[in-house]
């Protein structure tokens, strides 16, 4: 969102308005400038050099890819005799002009022009918080992602799916990203379930419904429900048959299953314990026979969502152990220790990382504390529910997961940060200690645990 302008007041009125008049004749040098510019793109329009856009697709994708780092920085250029800071208000204004071009080429007629726009929306809200920017054009938007998710071939649905998530994720969980939930959920569902459409936009719907959900519907028990059946409904195709053999599956489709269960995994931290207690009951003997996978992605998935469901057990019984525990550590101990060749080496260390801390997890409740450092901040992975909210945004967001971690106020308060910091100098000089931060968390984060195990209560009457 655009900020005020703040300058410092006083200094050398010859010399300011000695400078004001620079600036104003660089201001026209540079209309005349682009005036000129924008003559020979027409010129050249005429003679069939460029299509009717000044500006093509790849090079508006560039500039906001542009205006999005600089405006990250964090330091601004102050204008010389009125110490008003430009670059960042500069930069957010220019950015909302790109994606008001982006939101307008959602709805071209050429899907490569399309495909183009969707790509430039995916960069900018990945990159920046723009929640005043898109609260007057969300209905505008919806209505464009679910035509290229109704409409588009399997690249365009797929790359649809994925600015959904963004886009609940930059509205956060008021009404606004309800509104948008509840419009985008039944295509979502729908490619996801379809086995005709591409397996690339049902692993991107996969992932979409996941996080729409979890962001805009964490109270809505009806769309919960479905949402989590819609998921299931899907990786329960790698699940064993009725010999104990696991299906043959074709050529992309564990990779959806991986995508399906772990959006499933997400959802299931929102479930009441009568919920829970049905899921263990029915899902952890199968997944435990899915670690036989032979793709090693889904395995890692599944061993995952194991540990997740172990903690969420633990949280409602201490005293929770699965009935055939002893198989299941055997299980683990092999892939902990897995050395077979024909295993590409990055692989099996991969795996034997990851399946050595589900073991610890699960025979002795340990868990290696991960820190995640952004700005003076940081939060602390200390627990598998804590590690699969982290990676779902993390999945969406890629790299701009650390700028949504400082501004975004949905992700500070599901990781219990508090509002964003109003950084100065004093406050940079004056960082509290690691412990300090660490404990500071972790209250946040259990607090925010026992007020989600409250609204599970509540659903709970509805499930």
């Amino acid at each position: 969102m655009p900020r005020s302008k703040k300058g410092k007041r006083g200094g050398n009125s010859s010399s300011k308005g000695s400078l004001r008049q620079e600036v104003l004749q660089l201001q026209l040098s540079k209309t005349a400038l682009s005036r000129a510019v924008n003559q020979l793109i027409e010129a050249l329009g005429r003679n069939g050099v460029r299509g009717e856009s000044g500006v093509s697709d790849d090079d508006l994708a560039s500039d906001i890819v542009s205006h999005c780092s600089s405006a990250s920085e964090s330091a601004s250029v102050i204008e010389e005799g009125t110490g008003e800071v430009v670059d960042e208000q500069t930069a957010q204004e220019e950015t909302e002009d790109k994606l008001k071009q982006c939101i307008d080429n959602l709805m071209d007629k050429s899907a490569k022009t399309r495909l183009a726009a969707l790509e430039s929306l995916r960069l900018g809200f990945s990159s920046r918080v723009l929640y005043e920017f898109l609260l007057e054009r969300h209905f505008t938007i919806c209505d464009c992602l679910e035509r290229s998710l109704r409409k588009g071939g399997g690249e365009e649905q797929a790359a649809a799916a994925t600015v959904c998530a963004l886009l609940c994720m930059q509205l956060g969980g008021g009404v606004e990203g309800e509104e948008g939930f509840k419009m985008l959920r039944p295509i979502l569902s729908s490619i996801l379930i379809d086995s005709c459409a591409s397996l690339s936009a049902r692993q991107s719907c996969a992932r979409a419904l996941g996080m729409c959900c979890y962001v805009s519907a964490s109270d809505d028990a009806e769309d919960l429900i479905k949402s989590l059946g819609h998921l299931e409904s899907v990786f329960v195709g790698a699940y064993p048959l009725g010999d104990g053999t696991l299906p043959a599956v074709k050529a992309g489709t564990p990779a959806l299953h991986s995508a399906a269960l772990q959006s499933w995994a997400l959802l299931c931290t929102l479930c009441p314990a009568s919920r829970i207690n049905t899921i263990l009951n029915h899902h952890l003997p199968r997944l435990h026979a899915c670690l036989e996978s032979s793709e090693v992605n889904f395995r890692i998935a599944v061993g995952e969502t194991i540990a997740l469901l172990y903690e969420l057990g633990r949280d409602i019984d201490q005293e929770f152990e699965y009935e055939d525990c002893d198989a299941l550590c055997d299980s683990l101990k092999s892939l902990a220790t897995d050395g077979n060749k024909h295993r590409a080496k990055n692989d099996r260390r991969k795996q034997r990382s990851i399946f050595r801390e589900v073991l610890h997890y699960i025979e002795n409740e340990d868990f290696t504390e991960e820190k995640i450092q952004f700005g003076i901040e940081a939060i602390y992975i200390d627990g598998w529910m804590r590690h699969r909210i982290y990676d779902a945004f993390k999945e969406v967001l890629e790299s701009g997961v650390r700028h949504h971690l400082q501004f975004n106020p949905l992700l500070r308060d599901i990781f219990g940060l508090g509002p964003p910091l109003i950084m100065d100098a004093s406050v940079k000089a004056s960082r509290i200690s690691r412990t300090e931060r660490h404990l500071f968390n972790s209250a946040a984060f259990k607090a925010r645990t026992k007020l989600r195990n409250k609204v599970r209560d509540k659903r709970a009457d509805v499930m």
